[in-house]
């Protein structure tokens, strides 16, 4: 007999389709303990299942690689690697310690094909702020010096950065005024930031000879570190559609993340990846932000147009968790709410094919974003219930609050 676990991700592959090789699962609020341990779950299963080698997180790109070198078996404290390698709050979460634990295990002894890697695909920001370029641009500097002649030295133009309060500033993010973005030190590094991803380019044959890892993470480095220097530049802009701008390119950072992990993988196996629904969705992202409405197209729209049917889509939903009124039935959770079974994966053809005209919930608590009535996803996974946040994840989720009240 098939356990739980077994059944739900049975369920997923079946909706997914042969050709998937990024399989997006949502999540409609971060904080809430139970969508990461539902991903732990589902990715467990694709690893032993359906022969699935990496799993991508809505994190920090760069301190992703602090988790991935500890699960390839590097050395280090796992209490550590959880505080330093998650973005957002999210190694305050318990399920995050678990994940690392078991990847690190699920790889000891194994062969190079066969081991699991860990992929954050954030850019280095939240919609409340962004970090220094620093880190990106000086990671990238010395991969390419490593091997390349370069025409600047470190303290040639470290000067530019200043203190990085200048750049994480979070009033920046209301207030153009305050961004550095488009000051002459920010332009000259953005400058600086184009001309190393040009050498990239140009000495690609002796850098990807040196090793793949290295020359991943040198091409990491550059996409975020031009990025990076991208957004600050439209967060000085107070043009009307701003905030579109800045959450499309947020998003755009994300897809050219995916891309790139896709390409990677491709030959060991596909990729689970974890974030907010809002993120992974391929309809059109909205928002409300204060008296401002913004609309922008999500990574999972941006990577399913270039990568069609082997991306697929999850969104996650649920009926009750403590915060939250139960659904309405005419609503797609109230639907779900009355079908068998406490956890389920639904089609949404199926449910459409019903010709029930569903309403949209309404969700008394505002981090909670309700499924659409028309997904246009793969596969719905519904919990009808989740039990209180740990305090951890509450920890955690209240962090987050203090700085934004954004998805992701």
């Amino acid at each position: 007999m098939r356990t739980d676990a077994e059944e739900l991700g049975a369920a997923v592959l079946r909706l997914a389709g042969e050709r998937t090789r990024l399989l997006g699962l949502g999540e409609p609020t971060h904080g809430v303990e139970a969508f990461p341990r539902l991903r732990n779950e589902l990715f467990r299963y694709l690893a032993g299942h359906a022969g699935f080698r990496s799993v991508a997180i809505e994190s920090d790109c760069l301190k992703g690689l602090v988790v991935d070198d500890y699960v390839a078996g590097g050395e280090g404290d796992v209490e550590e690697v959880v505080r330093e390698g998650f973005s957002h709050g999210l190694g305050a979460s318990a399920a995050a310690r678990e994940l690392v634990l078991w990847m690190r295990e699920h790889n000891h002894g194994r062969p190079e094909h066969e081991r699991l890697r860990f992929y954050g695909f954030d850019a280095p920001m939240e919609l409340s702020g962004a970090a220094s370029p620093r880190e990106a641009v000086l990671r990238l500097h010395a991969a390419l010096a490593a091997h390349v002649p370069l025409a600047w030295d470190v303290p040639e133009f470290a000067g530019l950065f200043g203190a990085d309060e200048r750049w994480d500033n979070l009033d920046a993010m209301m207030d153009p005024a305050r961004s550095i973005g488009r000051s002459a030190d920010a332009v000259r590094l953005r400058l600086l930031a184009d001309d190393l991803t040009g050498y990239l380019d140009a000495h690609a044959p002796r850098l990807a000879g040196a090793g793949e890892r290295d020359w991943w993470r040198a091409r990491l480095y550059g996409r975020t570190a031009t990025g990076l220097l991208r957004y600050h530049a439209a967060m000085a802009d107070d043009t009307p559609d701003r905030l579109a701008r800045l959450s499309g390119m947020r998003d755009a950072m994300m897809a050219a993340n995916l891309l790139a992990i896709e390409a990677r993988e491709t030959g060991r196996g596909a990729t689970l990846v974890y974030a907010h629904n809002r993120h992974l969705q391929r309809e059109l992202s909205t928002m409300r932000l204060g008296e401002t409405y913004v609309e922008w197209w999500s990574a999972g729209a941006m990577t399913h147009a270039r990568l069609g049917d082997r991306y697929a889509f999850f969104a996650t939903g649920v009926g009750h968790w403590p915060g939250l009124e139960p659904p309405a039935p005419d609503t797609l959770e109230g639907v779900l709410s009355a079908l068998p079974g406490e956890r389920l994966v639904a089609d949404p053809k199926a449910l459409a094919a019903t010709g029930v005209r569903l309403k949209p919930r309404i969700s008394t608590d505002y981090r909670y974003i309700p499924l659409e009535p028309d997904h246009d996803a793969e596969g719905i996974v519904f919990l009808k219930t989740a039990e209180a946040d740990t305090e951890e994840a509450a920890a955690a989720d209240a962090e987050q609050d203090a700085a934004t009240d954004l998805p992701g």
